[in-house]
């Protein structure tokens, strides 16, 4: 493990390009950015804690995800599409010798969390502090003992982008105290689902657990959760660009607050069709069955649920038949799902706008400019949990510019984003 001194020399002196590169994606070009960010980092970090120059130190990256399938199907044991993207948070920690874990996140104050406590703390739902300790005492359960460190840390993932900054937080952390606290011995599954408990249990979000896998086992991952104590994941090996398509996520600049009711009306609505077979889920339901019984659910659930069902059924095959479409390279068939996908989340799904809303459909008309932007080229959808935030598409490289400009004139200066896809998960940097 370096020291702090030794940690920026390994940086000045290009010793981490390597890491860096594989860490933002990005080339050559792209490296003297990555390699003063990482910098500042060390800096904002000895400024903060001012820790001896012998201190041991580390940097650590978790990066944000894109979901290219399976939109809601994780919490149904569905299959899903991910990705992991070149925008992370970015941290320099070290073990500080108490049961204080100390966190300075660029922007905001001082977060302290005393794991003298893994039990959930009330006020503490809803905040970065609930997950800190929620991954602790999950970890804890595992069987280790996590103890205090001091982390700074910069993020560059969109906030309410869909990219999953949360997620990406969560795995961060939970990269930290494996580094840290459990010999590495935690594999990056084992850290998704940390991530999801603390999440579900301490934060208080019913989440799946797409967000925080892609986030931490990084690239293009195709994950069935047919077994969600073992999801079987695979890598797919895929290079959009080299297809002459550049992967995009446009911020419809909808109003983010209060939504919590309607992602979790997803999956409560759901289950509710499910558990006319007794079940939790719809993955343990036959499509066949479900639609004899199409009338009487009507009845006990409601046409939204009924709808929402049909969407899962369409959905969980489309994940896998995507996954396959790039395996096999065929990706003007990838193209033709995408678009089915983002019909469906669109007809069926229902989480584009908010029902008791109407007027604000900020997510609708993006997805109406990109459609007219793009005609029958390139593909659509929305992006992530939905209600607000962002759309996906895939552009044509030939006119990539001239649809981010136009997107822009009609929904905002700095409102699309070009994104590439990030080899590596959540990761020590620099150990």
């Amino acid at each position: 493990m370096s020291s702090v001194t030794q940690l920026a020399h390994q940086l000045q002196s290009g010793e981490c390009d390597p890491a860096l590169s594989r860490a933002c994606a990005c080339g050559l070009d792209g490296l003297p950015s990555a390699r003063q960010r990482a910098l500042s980092v060390v800096d904002g970090f000895c400024k903060r804690f001012s820790p001896s120059s012998q201190r041991s130190a580390c940097l650590f990256s978790a990066p944000g995800r894109t979901e290219l399938g399976g939109n809601h199907t994780d919490h149904q044991q569905g299959c899903v599409l991910a990705a992991s993207v070149n925008l992370d948070i970015l941290a320099c920690a070290s073990e500080n010798g108490t049961s204080l874990v100390r966190i300075q996140s660029e922007g905001y104050p001082l977060l302290t969390v005393d794991l003298s406590c893994l039990t959930p703390v009330a006020e503490e739902t809803n905040t970065s502090a609930a997950l800190i300790r929620g991954i602790a005492a999950r970890i804890s359960q595992l069987g280790f003992t996590p103890r205090g460190f001091d982390a700074y840390a910069v993020s560059n993932v969109l906030q309410g982008s869909g990219l999953s900054s949360s997620a990406a937080y969560e795995v961060l952390i939970g990269v930290i105290f494996n580094h840290f606290f459990c010999g590495g011995s935690l594999t990056p599954v084992q850290i998704a689902q940390v991530g999801q408990y603390a999440e579900n249990v301490f934060f208080g979000k019913p989440c799946g657990l797409m967000d925080q896998m892609a986030c931490s086992v990084g690239g293009i991952t195709s994950i069935d959760f047919a077994d969600p104590l073992c999801p079987a994941v695979s890598r797919v090996d895929f290079d959009f660009s080299r297809c002459g398509y550049a992967l995009c996520i446009v911020d419809s600049g909808a109003d983010h607050a209060d939504l919590t009711g309607e992602y979790a009306a997803i999956p409560a609505e759901m289950k509710a069709v499910a558990s006319h077979w007794n079940t939790d889920v719809l993955r343990h339901v036959s499509e066949e069955e479900f639609f004899r019984e199409l009338p009487r659910l009507r009845s006990s659930c409601g046409d939204r649920a009924v709808l929402r069902a049909i969407h899962f059924f369409a959905e969980n095959r489309r994940a896998a038949q995507e996954a396959d479409a790039l395996s096999r390279g065929d990706f003007a068939e990838f193209l033709r799902l995408c678009r089915a996908s983002g019909a469906s989340s669109f007809m069926y799904l229902q989480n584009v706008y908010c029902s008791s809303h109407p007027a604000q459909q900020a997510v609708s008309v993006a997805l109406a400019v990109a459609d007219r932007l793009l005609s029958d080229q390139g593909a659509l959808r929305v992006h992530g949990g939905g209600f607000a935030g962002t759309i996906q598409a895939f552009v044509p490289q030939a006119s990539l510019s001239s649809f981010c400009s136009e997107m822009e004139a009609m929904l905002g200066k700095g409102c699309c984003h070009p994104l590439h896809i990030r080899s590596a998960g959540g990761i020590v940097l620099v150990p």
